[in-house]
C-alpha cells in the first residue's frame, strides 16, 4: 500500500468566502455507505484528505447490511471467505482509525460549483470547491464529490397484498438479518434470482420446513445453485412450488398461511415467516439531475481518474459505467483509490502527491498500528 505525506494545515481550516456557520467544509464528500465508500474513507484518510460520508439509509453497509448480510462472499482479495456483514465491520475497522463523521438517514440532493475562491496561503491557483446540499438541509463545501451509491437509492419490491404492510418486519421479510428467528418456523421464500434460492437453501438447515416459491420453473441464479436447490427438493430436504402469492392468512396479527395460484388452482401452504426476495427497484434519485453524463441510470467515467462529464465529481462502484465495467467489489475499491488520487489535485492543487510504503510513513503507521 502506498500513502503520501499528509498535508500541514490546521483540521478546521475554513475560507470565508465558500462558508458559514451552518456549512460542513471537508476536502471529499463520499456518497454512500456501502463497502467502497468505507475503503474510500480509508483511502482519503491514507492520502490525508479529509472527507465525510453521507448515506440514505440508517447504517453503514449499503446492500451487505440490508440484502444479504449473512451471505458468504468469496472474492474479495487477501480474504478467503467472509460474511457480508463481517467485510462491512471489517471496513469500518479498517477505517476508524480516521474518525470519518458519518451522516446516515440523508440524501445528497443538490450540487453546485462555488465561485473559485482566492488561493489559500502559500497556494498560486484559485481553489475550485463545490457546495452539496442534502435532504435534511445540511451544506457540504468540498472539493470533490466520489459518488459510491451502488445501484443508486434502492428499496426491496415490495409484497403488494393488501394484508402485507400489516406483517412487514414481524412476519414478512426483505432480507434476512438474523437467521436464527427462522429457527423451527414453516418458512416461505419467495423469488428466483439468486439471493431467493441462497436463502432457501441455508434456511432449511435451521428451519422446520422451506417452500421455495417462484413464478415459474425457469430461474435467474447459478446453475450450480439452482442445481442444489434441485438436489434438496428431490431429497425431501425442502419444497418447491411454481406460482404466485395470492393472499396472507393471518390470525391475531401473525401469519399462518399463504394462497398461491398455481396454473390450474390454489394451494394453501403453512407459514409463519414470509421472505420476499424480488428484488430491487433501484434508481439514481437526484444525482440523475446534476448534469452528468449518464447510461441507464449509470454515470459514465474517465477510466484514469473515474472523474464523470463534472469537474471534481467522481463516481466508483456498481454506479461508475465504462466499456468492460465488471460490478465486483474489488473492481470498486480499485475505482476509488484512483479517483482519491485525483481528488487530491483539487484539494490541493499546488502539493504534489509523493507516494510512500505506509510501512515506512511513520506518522500513519503510528496512527494505524495504535489504532
Amino acid at each position: 500500500m502506498q500513502a503520501s505525506a499528509p498535508p500541514s494545515r490546521p483540521a478546521d481550516s475554513a475560507s470565508p468566502h465558500h462558508s458559514d456557520a451552518s456549512t460542513i467544509r471537508t476536502d471529499v464528500l463520499i456518497v454512500g455507505a456501502g463497502p467502497v465508500g468505507l475503503f474510500a474513507a480509508f483511502q482519503a484518510g491514507v492520502l490525508g484528505l479529509q472527507c465525510q460520508i453521507i448515506d440514505v439509509l440508517d447504517r453503514a453497509g449499503g446492500q451487505c447490511t440490508e440484502l444479504y448480510p449473512e451471505k458468504p462472499i468469496y472474492d474479495i482479495p487477501a480474504v478467503p471467505g467472509c460474511l457480508a456483514q463481517e467485510l462491512v465491520d471489517r471496513l469500518l475497522e479498517q477505517c476508524a482509525p480516521f474518525a470519518v463523521p458519518m451522516h446516515f438517514g440523508e440524501r445528497a440532493n443538490s450540487v453546485q460549483e462555488l465561485p473559485d475562491a482566492a488561493p489559500e496561503q502559500g497556494e498560486h491557483k484559485p481553489l475550485h470547491r463545490l457546495l452539496v446540499t442534502t435532504d435534511a438541509g445540511k451544506r457540504f463545501d468540498v472539493a470533490a464529490v466520489l459518488i459510491c451509491a451502488g445501484a443508486g437509492a434502492f428499496a426491496p419490491q415490495r409484497v403488494s397484498l393488501p394484508e402485507a404492510a400489516a406483517l412487514e418486519d414481524r412476519h414478512l421479510h426483505y432480507a434476512v438479518r438474523d437467521v436464527s428467528r427462522f429457527a423451527g418456523k414453516r418458512v416461505i421464500v419467495a423469488g428466483g434470482g439468486d439471493s431467493a434460492l441462497d436463502w432457501a437453501l441455508a434456511l432449511r438447515k435451521v428451519a422446520a420446513r422451506v417452500t421455495l416459491l417462484h413464478r415459474r420453473e425457469g430461474f435467474r441464479a447459478a446453475d450450480g445453485t439452482v442445481a442444489e436447490m434441485r438436489a434438496a427438493v428431490a431429497a425431501g430436504e425442502m419444497d418447491f412450488v411454481v406460482g404466485m402469492l395470492g393472499a396472507l392468512d393471518t390470525d391475531g396479527g401473525k401469519l399462518t398461511a399463504a394462497r398461491i395460484r398455481t396454473r390450474d388452482d390454489t394451494l394453501t401452504v403453512p407459514a409463519d415467516e414470509l421472505v420476499a426476495l424480488y428484488g430491487l427497484v433501484s434508481e439514481p434519485g437526484p444525482i440523475a439531475h446534476w448534469d452528468l453524463d449518464m447510461r441507464a441510470g449509470r454515470i459514465m467515467v474517465d477510466t484514469t481518474t473515474y472523474e464523470s462529464s463534472r469537474r471534481g465529481i467522481f463516481a466508483a462502484g456498481d454506479i461508475a459505467f465504462y466499456s468492460n465495467k465488471q460490478k465486483l467489489i474489488l473492481s470498486g475499491f480499485h475505482e476509488a483509490a484512483l479517483a482519491l488520487r485525483r481528488a487530491y489535485h483539487y484539494a490541493f492543487p499546488e502539493k504534489a502527491l509523493v507516494h510512500v510504503h505506509t510501512s515506512n510513513n511513520a506518522a500513519l503507521k503510528e496512527k494505524l498500528t495504535h489504532a
